[in-house]
């Protein structure tokens, strides 16, 4: 089994799909990250409720986070 700060290692520069807490889903670059799995995306396009936002870059909180996958 990955541990979740191993998987981040092999996912900067990628895209990555990430599903928060309160449903939204936040596409984008992994920038970077913390030993807390806060992270840095660049690109980011969120999605709610079938509404798309682009936000640009953005620091989201590890511990809002469900589930990360590789886009």
């Amino acid at each position: 089994m990955a541990l979740p700060l191993d998987v981040l290692e092999k996912t900067i520069n990628q895209k990555l799909s990430l599903l928060l807490k309160d449903g939204r889903i936040i596409d984008g670059t992994l920038s970077g990250y913390d030993e807390y799995m806060n992270m840095v995306l660049t690109e980011v396009e969120e999605t709610h409720d079938e509404t798309k936002r682009r936000l640009g870059t953005i620091i989201l909180r590890g511990n809002n986070v469900v589930s990360i996958a590789v886009a």
